[in-house]
């Protein structure tokens, strides 16, 4: 398995380790539920060091990007950041990923660890319009500070005025003592905070002085269990169980994403453009137990005892202390307010379709 700057560390203050997307990285610390409330009420500390970072360079870049990004990335200014995705023929989802406008000509796309590889190589096969692709995964770590005292934390550590950095934008600033950190307004977990790109050799003081500055808030580490009870909690997309690359993004309440402009040549768009046009099969909705269960994922999910689809995620909201989920059904039932059937070890347990964040 590969490390991050941090492996050791996790394993030194008894994090529960397990492998993912190729990383031994840390599971939990003290629980999913106190972790998931720290970040909620205050202040956590992720390392999400195993995402994987691609440059895209030089005067061919945008051409690149248009061509192979759902979204419109001609009008993401220098030092903001847009959500996108990388479509395949069938108009499927290759990955969901961030791109950042570092400079004029230099974009950083930051995509999920398990699909480094893929779409590496993805993007190699549909680079014919010769942009320079660097992949620096290898070559960065990156540490997600989330929280409402998550602002509080940083700004201590740096001159940078982090209120004046809009959501969803980012500077490149020197950062408790380390020259050149991307301070990025940009998070997974609903909480508020930002994410800090860095050389890996900077990880440890960077580690130590964000729990120093944050001492008086109670900061904690967080690990990859209450991530994803977070994201859950905001109806955040997950690769590998909302999205995968036989999910369009319009199946998945990704519309926004996906820009039909004049100057978008993308990959899978004339599928794209037909199902919006014919409207989709099915749909991704967001609900709530109603009796008392906890859904899980693969779990079946009916209506008046007919399938209609299966869960793509379900747990136990730490903050609501009811079970959550979503999942895919077909149009009709996706709609707030609708009363479906979750299939829980033989038994048809009752939610009802709600409309996103669970947690407000």
């Amino acid at each position: 398995m590969k490390t991050t700057p941090f492996t050791d560390l996790h394993i030194s203050l008894g994090a529960k380790m397990h492998e993912f997307g190729g990383y031994n990285m840390p599971i939990e610390y003290t629980g999913i539920m106190d972790e998931h409330l720290a970040v909620v009420n205050s202040v956590g500390v992720f390392d999400v060091s195993h995402m994987g970072e691609i440059w895209v360079k030089g005067p061919h870049a945008l051409e690149f990007l248009q061509r192979v990004t759902s979204n419109d990335a001609s009008v993401i200014p220098v030092g903001k950041a847009q959500y996108t995705s990388f479509t395949n023929e069938e108009g499927g989802i290759v990955d969901d990923f961030i791109v950042y406008h570092y400079e004029p000509e230099k974009y950083m796309m930051v995509v999920n660890a398990s699909n480094i590889q893929k779409d590496w190589e993805w993007c190699n096969r549909w680079n014919s319009m010769g942009a320079e692709l660097e992949n620096a995964s290898d070559h960065m770590a990156l540490l997600a500070v989330q929280g409402p005292k998550a602002m509080a934390t940083l700004q201590k550590l740096t001159e940078v005025d982090l209120a004046s950095i809009p959501y969803y934008s980012f500077v490149t600033a020197p950062f408790a003592g380390a020259k050149e950190v991307i301070i990025s307004n940009t998070g997974y977990t609903g909480a508020g905070g930002f994410e800090l790109y860095f050389y890996p050799e900077e990880g440890l003081n960077i580690w130590n002085a964000l729990f120093e500055a944050g001492e008086e808030f109670g900061i904690k580490p967080i690990g990859l269990g209450a991530r994803d009870t977070l994201r859950l909690e905001m109806g955040f997309c997950l690769y590998g169980h909302e999205l995968n690359e036989t999910t369009t993004p319009l199946q998945a309440g990704l519309g926004w994403i996906t820009k039909f402009a004049e100057n978008k040549p993308f990959i899978g768009r004339e599928v794209l453009e037909k199902e919006k046009a014919q409207g989709v099969k099915r749909k991704l909705c967001c609900f709530e137990m109603i009796d008392r269960g906890i859904p899980r994922q693969g779990y079946e999910i009916a209506c008046q005892d007919e399938v209609v689809g299966e869960v793509t995620s379900g747990t136990m909201s730490p903050t609501l202390k009811i079970g959550i989920g979503m999942g895919y059904v077909t149009p009709e039932l996706a709609k707030p307010g609708t009363e479906i059937e979750i299939k829980v070890r033989n038994r048809s347990l009752k939610a009802k379709v709600v409309k996103p964040p669970f947690r407000k």
